[in-house]
C-alpha cells in the first residue's frame, strides 16, 4: 500500500486475508425468527456496498444448523482437509513459480489468463453466469480465480464446469451481491 502525503511517499507491504461476518438482519435472528420489517432489511443490506462486496472472493451465508446436523457431524477431519490444502498449495506454487508467485490469490489478471486453463465448457458456463448475474469484470475474474482454487483442491490441472459451479455458488448465492454485481 502506498500513501502519499505532502511531499512524502511511504510504501507499506500488505498481504492479508480478510474474514468478515455480518448478521442476516438487524435483529440478528434471521430466517423464521426475524422480526425486522422489509425497510429494516433493505437498510441493513445497504450497509455493505456493492463495490465492497465485489472485492470479496467468497461470500457464504451460514444459517443456523438443525439438531440432526449437529448430531451427525459428517464433516471431514481437519487433518484430511489440511492435506488437501497442502497439496493444492504445492500445485499452485509449481504452476506459478515462473511468475514469482506462490498461490492463486497473488495472480494478476494477466497471469490468470495464462495459467487458469479453463475447459471450453467451463468458459461457456462462466460467460453465461457473467451475463445472467451481471458480473463486473472484477467479479468475473474472482469467480475464475476461485474456480482455479477449487480445481486445485480437486487435484485437476484444468478448470471444469463443476469447478465454475462451485466457485459461482460461493459468490453468487448471496442476494446482496447478485443484485449489486
Amino acid at each position: 500500500m502506498t500513501i502519499v502525503r505532502g511531499q512524502q511517499v511511504v510504501a507499506f507491504p500488505t498481504r492479508f486475508m480478510l474474514v468478515a461476518a455480518s448478521n442476516p438482519c438487524p435483529c440478528g435472528m434471521g430466517e423464521e425468527a426475524c422480526r425486522c420489517t422489509a425497510a429494516d432489511l433493505a437498510r441493513h443490506q445497504r450497509r455493505l456496498s456493492g463495490p465492497l462486496l465485489d472485492r470479496i472472493d467468497v461470500l457464504i451465508p451460514v444459517g443456523r444448523p438443525d439438531a440432526d446436523a449437529l448430531r451427525l457431524e459428517t464433516a471431514p477431519t481437519s487433518a484430511t482437509l489440511r492435506e488437501r490444502v497442502i497439496e493444492a498449495r504445492e500445485r499452485q506454487a509449481r504452476r506459478l513459480t515462473a511468475f514469482g508467485l506462490t498461490c492463486n490469490a497473488q495472480m494478476t489478471p494477466r497471469v490468470m489468463r495464462e495459467v487458469a486453463q479453463p475447459t471450453p465448457s467451463a468458459l461457456r458456463l462462466l460467460y453465461e453466469l457473467h451475463d445472467r448475474h451481471r458480473l463486473s469484470a472484477r467479479g468475473h475474474g474472482r469467480v475464475l480465480r476461485v474456480a482455479r482454487t477449487v480445481a486445485d483442491l480437486d487435484g485437476s490441472d484444468r478448470i471444469g464446469p463443476d469447478h465454475v459451479h462451485v466457485a459461482a455458488g460461493l459468490r453468487l448465492e448471496q442476494p446482496a451481491l447478485a443484485a449489486a454485481a
